[in-house]
C-alpha cells in the first residue's frame, strides 16, 4: 500500500499522457479516509440486486393464499408483525425490520427491452435519446472521478445483465461489466487481474509508455463518441492495473465462512464482491441473477431462485450492518416487471407490467413496513400505487442527491435526474 502514494516522476508523467489523473490525492484511500470518524460523513452507495426476467413477486413479497392465483406457495411470519412473505425466503424473513417491500408497483411496459430501460433510467424510451442508467446517473453526481476504480460497477456472471451505460453522459459514466466465469461450484471468478508470468514489471512499463504515444498521436486528428470511448476504457484499464484496485476483487482474501454465508454460487459471491466494492468507496453496484422469465414451471424455478437470492440477500445486510455500513449503503431489489396472476397451462406465469413488487433496504430506508397493496386476485393495485420514478425519486433522496437536478442530453434538451412527475415515498424517508 505505501507504494501508492509514492509515485516516481516518470510513473506520473506515463500516467499522465494516457488521461489519467492518479496524484496523491486521486485514490479510493483518499474516499477512505472522508468516511473515518471525526471527519466527513461517508459517501452513499447503491447495491441494486438485479432479478433479471421479471420475477414473480405475486410467489416472493405478495402472496395470495386461498386463492386461485395463489399458486403452490405458503405465507411465513417475518420479524415484522404482520408482514408476511414466502416460505422460499426464510433467512430475509428474520431480517425484515430492514426490509421496506413496496407491494404496489405498476407500469405500462410489459417487453423486456423497453420495461428494463425504463426501469433501469426512469424514462421510456423516447427518440433520439439516449437516458443513461440510474447506476451511470450515480456515478455523475456522487462518483469520484479521481478512483482507481470505477465508480460503477455491473455483476453480471450470467445472462441478463444489462446493456445501458453512460447514455448522454458519456462513456465515462458506463460501468465497469465483469462478466466473471464459471467453474466447479460456479463462483464468481474475474479474470486477468494479474500481469502474465511472462511479462516483467519493466516489459509492462514499456509497453505502457508505448500506447501512451501511440493513444496520443491517434488523438491528435480524431475526436467523436467512438474515440472518447476508447479513451476512457483505456484509462479504466490503466487504473484497475494497480494492485490497490485488483485487491478489491479478490475473494480470496474472505474468511471462508462469510463466502459460505453469501452462498457459493455466483450470485452470491457477486453479492460479496459488491460489498467489498462498495467498502472502497464505489458509488453503485449491481448484481445480476437472471432466469426469472418463467413462462414455464413457474413454481420450480421461482423455489430455487429464491433460496439463492434469501441466502445472498440476507448474508449482504447482515455484512454490511456488521461493518457499520448499512446506513450509508442502498440496498434495492428488483426486475423490469411482475408475472401474470394468473397460472397458464404450462404451470407457468407471463409478463406482468400492472401489478408487482419491490424492496429497498438500507441508507436510511425505513424498514419494517410493506408499502401499498394489491387486491384479493392481484391483478390491480388497491391502495398507495408507487411508479417506477417514484423510486428513483426516493433513493436520490436516501443518497443525497437532487432528483430535479438537469443534465444536458445528447439532443439538446435538459432532462431530470428523476421524471418531473416522481414524488419520493415519504413513507420510506
Amino acid at each position: 500500500m505505501a507504494r501508492h502514494n509514492q509515485l516516481t516522476r516518470r510513473d506520473y508523467l506515463r500516467l499522465a499522457a494516457l488521461g489519467v489523473g492518479l496524484g496523491a490525492s486521486g485514490s479510493w484511500l483518499q474516499t477512505l479516509a472522508a468516511a473515518t470518524p471525526g471527519t466527513n460523513k461517508p459517501a452513499k452507495s447503491v447495491i441494486l440486486l438485479w432479478l433479471s426476467g421479471g420475477p414473480a413477486t405475486i410467489d416472493m413479497w405478495d402472496l395470495k393464499p386461498g386463492h386461485e392465483n395463489g399458486g403452490e406457495f405458503q405465507e411465513i411470519a417475518t420479524a415484522t408483525p404482520g408482514m408476511r412473505i414466502s416460505e422460499h425466503l426464510p433467512k430475509l424473513a428474520q431480517r425484515s425490520d430492514e426490509l421496506a417491500i413496496i407491494r404496489s408497483m405498476s407500469s405500462k411496459e410489459g417487453d423486456h427491452g423497453r420495461a428494463t430501460q425504463f426501469v433501469r433510467t426512469g424514462y421510456t424510451p423516447q427518440g433520439a435519446i439516449k437516458f443513461p442508467t440510474f447506476g451511470s446517473l450515480c456515478s455523475h453526481e456522487l462518483g469520484n472521478r479521481e478512483n482507481d476504480l470505477p465508480n460503477f460497477v455491473s455483476i453480471s456472471p450470467g445472462r441478463g445483465g444489462s446493456t445501458l451505460g453512460g447514455g448522454f453522459l458519456g462513456p465515462d459514466y458506463s460501468p465497469l461489466v465483469i462478466g466473471g466465469e464459471r467453474r466447479g461450484s460456479e463462483e464468481l471468478v474475474v479474470p486477468n487481474l494479474k500481469r502474465g508470468a511472462d511479462v516483467s514489471a519493466e516489459t509492462q512499463s514499456q509497453r505502457i509508455d508505448m500506447l501512451a504515444q501511440m493513444d496520443k498521436r491517434f488523438r491528435t486528428d480524431r475526436s467523436g463518441q467512438v474515440v472518447d470511448a476508447l479513451r476512457t476504457a483505456l484509462d479504466k484499464a490503466i487504473r484497475l492495473m494497480r494492485p490497490e484496485a485488483t485487491a478489491a476483487f479478490r475473494l480470496e482474501d474472505e474468511a471462508e465462512t462469510l463466502r459460505d454465508q453469501y452462498g457459493r454460487n455466483s450470485f452470491g459471491q457477486g453479492c460479496l464482491m459488491a460489498r467489498r466494492l462498495v467498502e472502497q468507496g464505489i458509488t453503485f453496484v449491481e448484481v445480476t441473477l437472471g432466469g426469472w422469465d418463467t413462462h414455464n414451471d413457474n413454481f420450480e424455478t421461482v423455489a430455487k431462485l429464491s433460496n439463492t437470492l434469501d441466502t445472498a440477500f440476507a448474508a449482504l445486510l447482515g455484512d454490511l450492518k456488521a461493518r457499520g455500513m448499512l446506513d450509508s449503503t442502498v440496498v434495492l431489489c428488483q426486475g423490469e416487471f411482475g408475472r401474470t396472476p394468473r397460472i397458464n397451462g404450462r404451470a407457468g406465469r407471463d409478463h406482468w407490467p400492472h401489478t408487482w413488487s419491490t424492496v429497498l433496504a438500507g441508507g436510511g430506508i425505513r424498514g419494517g413496513q410493506a408499502i401499498g397493496s394489491t387486491n384479493a386476485d392481484g391483478t390491480e393495485v388497491a391502495d398507495r400505487p408507487v411508479t417506477v420514478p417514484d423510486v428513483i425519486a426516493t433513493i436520490c433522496k436516501a443518497i443525497d442527491i437532487d432528483p430535479m437536478k438537469q443534465n444536458m442530453s445528447n439532443v439538446g434538451r435538459p432532462i431530470r435526474v428523476a421524471d418531473p412527475k416522481a414524488k419520493p415515498i415519504e413513507e420510506l424517508l
